[in-house]
């Protein structure tokens, strides 16, 4: 069962209310700005919650009202009441699933393809757009930091950055191996395969959140980018690929507009692998963590995508399904990220 608190939310809109008229309150520019940002979320849940209440209590009323007289018109107008009621009680039900520690912070989402060259780099880029059709529709941005391509088609690996309020809440369910079966575009005997590509989602880690990184632990180096299509070409050595040796992490930024800016990005995105790995590994420091093995295990998947011989679109953990398989290559992931989100709050209690 999930419970909606009003009065603890309101209770601690009040506190924090009362924080910005102390004195002191501003000479903290951080601190200020973030007290400010969580008031302003609060009251987007306090007053969604308030206009789901007042709407169900004006069906209470027309329903009240057609028990005294058959109206057609009425009538209509209460299903179609009622049918904006449930989305929006669906909406407030999943707005308090996002209370996971770093569910508001942006998202960097990796794909890279499994063994099977060409079909599964095809299958890499084909999840690539259906993230960002995805996160477009949802109005946050996409930031592309690292892009290889394919030999033949597809891409070898991409890492984007997906930028706005609860990213990472939305999209921490897609980690994991993704599977495709269709008939090849690029067997000439139309025949059925099966790829495989790992997405990995990682929350981008804020300026008050500290992780200590011993610079001995690093080799950097630079190259020259090669982004998709050409279009991130650059003549110069501007590319930043970071090691971290302990734990051998690799992260890589190339999109920027000089060598210090991709430098400054791949150090962020080392800072939140490190940090999601200690914490994974329940270690206190970053210096614990020692030759961690970071395979990927291509045989647990946790979805299926099937063009033929049915078309199919399967979560293998919360059993949610969709028959139009276009759509979600389209970007509609809604139920699969909802049922998700709901999934992991039963398990825990």
């Amino acid at each position: 069962m999930i419970y909606f608190d009003i009065f603890n939310l309101e209770d601690e809109l009040s506190k924090l209310e009362s924080k910005t008229t102390e004195l002191n309150f501003w000479e903290d520019s951080q601190n200020s700005s973030n007290i400010l940002k969580k008031i302003n979320e609060i009251k987007t849940k306090i007053g969604n919650y308030k206009s789901v209440n007042s709407d169900l209590q004006n069906l209470i009323d027309l329903t009240e009202l057609l028990e005294q007289e058959n109206d057609i018109e009425l009538e209509k107008e209460l299903q179609k009441g009622i049918t904006i009621l449930q989305n929006n009680i669906e909406k407030l039900e999943i707005s308090t699933l996002l209370s996971g520690k770093y569910d508001k912070n942006n998202a960097i989402v990796t794909i890279h393809p499994g063994a099977g060259g060409t079909e599964a780099q095809d299958w890499a880029e084909m999840l690539y757009r259906m993230y960002t059709r995805w996160a477009i529709a949802n109005n946050y941005e996409v930031k592309e930091l690292d892009y290889l391509n394919g030999e033949e088609a597809g891409i070898k690996s991409v890492t984007f950055l997906v930028q706005g309020l609860y990213a990472y809440g939305n999209l921490k369910g897609e980690l994991g191996v993704h599977r495709l079966v269709r008939i090849s575009p690029f067997d000439s005997g139309g025949r059925r395969h099966t790829s495989f590509a790992s997405v990995e989602v990682l929350p981008e880690i804020t300026e008050d959140i500290k992780i200590d990184i011993n610079p001995d632990d690093l080799r950097i180096d630079t190259y020259r980018a090669s982004g998709a299509g050409g279009q991130h070409i650059n003549k110069t050595s501007s590319a930043v690929r970071i090691t971290h040796i302990p734990t051998n992490i690799v992260v890589s930024c190339q999109t920027e507009r000089s060598q210090f800016q991709n430098r400054d990005t791949a150090m962020k995105m080392l800072k939140s692998k490190l940090l999601n790995l200690k914490e994974k590994e329940h270690k206190n420091t970053i210096d614990e963590l020692k030759g961690i093995q970071m395979d990927i295990a291509w045989g647990s998947q946790i979805r299926s995508y099937i063009f033929c011989p049915y078309t199919l679109v399967k979560d293998h953990r919360t059993n949610y399904e969709v028959g139009n398989v276009q759509s979600v290559m389209d970007g509609n992931l809604e139920g699969f990220i909802n049922s998700y989100l709901k999934y992991e709050a039963r398990k825990q209690g």
